[in-house]
């Protein structure tokens, strides 16, 4: 005779027979994962660093020629542009700027947008 009553063994674990779970958790929690492996880490960095250097850009031409300034850069131009956040634009950043308006397709961007490129200094 036991005191606490007789032993009893656990149920195997089955998730179908729990109540209120079915397939479809299943499926919409594989349907999540799906969606976020869909996103690329790369192609979120390289967002990140554009709006970044959109910031740093700004203040320099203006918010809407920074727009076809970033939209016309190289990736490299603008993580060198993203590294000067926070600070004064130098010499440098002004340079890199100046040379992406001169572009034909930064001109055509501006002449579409109604804007003038500004004249750096």
């Amino acid at each position: 005779m036991t005191v606490f009553g007789p032993i009893q063994r656990p149920r195997p674990y089955n998730l179908s027979n729990r109540k209120g779970f079915d397939m479809k958790h299943f499926i919409v929690l594989g349907l999540a994962c799906l969606a976020l492996t869909a996103c690329s880490p790369q192609k979120v960095v390289d967002k990140v660093v554009a709006r970044t250097a959109e910031t740093v850009i700004s203040p320099v031409t203006g918010p809407d020629v920074a727009r076809c300034v970033v939209d016309h850069a190289d990736p490299s131009e603008l993580e060198v542009l993203a590294r000067d956040v926070g600070v004064r634009a130098g010499t440098r950043t002004v340079a890199i700027i100046q040379g992406i308006l001169n572009r034909p397709d930064t001109q055509k961007c501006l002449t579409r947008a109604n804007l003038t490129a500004p004249v750096l200094s």
